[in-house]
């Protein structure tokens, strides 16, 4: 598979700048692989592709506000700094991205908030566009996540065209995000509304977690032709016993079991036994699915309408199959479907 296969004419109207006002009220497009057909759907027709005893598989990580904006010593230029992970608790080191990253230096000093109350110094660069930040602070490890998130803002993808307001601080997490380390939300989870989780409930539908600590890899381009030579970025991943449990009960009843998004299927094919079942698993991944490729545990998936040439068009036209998922996309344009995180949704089954 080559990445120039991945390119296709998007009308950038049509990336969605906003959610729609009910979550479960977006379009939702039903590409059956079986027989081609697509329907037509809201979100919340979701329920009519499911029955009794058929899973769900949610990502139940939490978005943090990773972007900061700061102001260098001396000479006050603004930087943002995007913070994509912990390194050390104790001596408060984060692995970030810095923009503009030519003007940061090893020892610059960054300084955050209007009395300059939290201040970082650059002691590594760890890449071209990467730096590793230490935060000078005295307080207790909670006085300083609270900081944080005072100061941070809700990471919107930059395709998105604005900045963030406060209606995104609950518009970019999902109803069921639990454990906090994501840069980004799991998209495909956004459409979910307490009310369609209780009526999926009462329909007898099971819903478990997995975790999968979004990072920006998920929006970092793809610059080889030959996707075979594509590095992901590793992040970090949990699936409890619980979720094995039930995902391997669906799969052994012949019952449906649904990956919640590309985050949810990488990790459901992260850790899969030599017979086709879920283990349980604590660690990293960076596994990359492109097509073609042979899915053993999920049966079905929810995701959105992705940007051409990214990883996550890949990973969903491995699932839908390469020429059926272009030939949907065609339709999507057509119709004008809203594409991007806060975009319409497409069920695969």
């Amino acid at each position: 598979m080559k990445l120039s296969k991945f390119k296709y004419t998007l009308p950038p109207e049509l990336i969605a700048k906003y959610p729609t006002e009910n979550r479960d009220e977006s379009r939702l497009m039903v590409l059956n692989r079986a027989t081609g057909e697509i329907e037509h759907k809201i979100f919340k027709d979701i329920i009519e592709y499911f029955d009794d005893g058929d899973i769900i598989v949610v990502n139940d990580t939490k978005v943090f506000p990773a972007r900061l904006y700061g102001n260098k010593e001396k000479t006050g230029a603004q930087i943002e700094v995007f913070l994509l992970r912990e390194l050390n608790r104790d001596q408060r080191l984060w692995d970030v991205l810095v923009d503009p990253a030519r003007k940061i230096r090893i020892g610059n000093k960054l300084y955050f908030g209007e009395n300059d109350s939290l201040v970082a110094e650059v002691i590594d660069n760890t890449t071209s566009r990467g730096r590793t930040l230490r935060f000078l602070f005295d307080g207790t490890h909670e006085e300083f996540k609270k900081t944080l998130h005072e100061l941070g803002e809700t990471p919107l993808p930059k395709f998105i065209g604005r900045k963030a307001e406060p209606s995104d601080k609950i518009n970019y997490q999902t109803i069921f995000a639990e454990k906090e380390g994501a840069v980004a939300a799991p998209t495909a989870g956004l459409h979910f509304s307490k009310h369609l989780l209780k009526r999926l409930e009462i329909k007898g539908i099971k819903r478990a977690a997995i975790t999968l600590h979004v990072g920006l890899g998920n929006f970092r381009g793809v610059d080889v032709e030959d996707l075979t030579k594509h590095k992901m970025d590793s992040e970090e991943i949990i699936i409890p016993d619980v979720t094995v449990d039930m995902v391997n009960s669906a799969i052994e009843n012949r019952k449906r079991v649904c990956a919640i998004g590309t985050t949810v299927l990488r990790t459901l094919e992260t850790s899969v036994s030599t017979n086709g079942r879920l283990k349980p698993y604590v660690g990293w991944t960076n596994k990359f699915i492109f097509p073609p490729y042979e899915f053993s545990v999920p049966s079905a998936m929810v995701t959105n309408f992705h940007l051409p040439l990214t990883t996550l068009l890949m990973t969903a036209s491995a699932f839908a199959g390469y020429d059926l998922l272009f030939k949907a996309y065609k339709v999507a344009i057509k119709e004008k479907y809203r594409f991007g995180t806060y975009g319409d949704a497409m069920l695969i089954i």
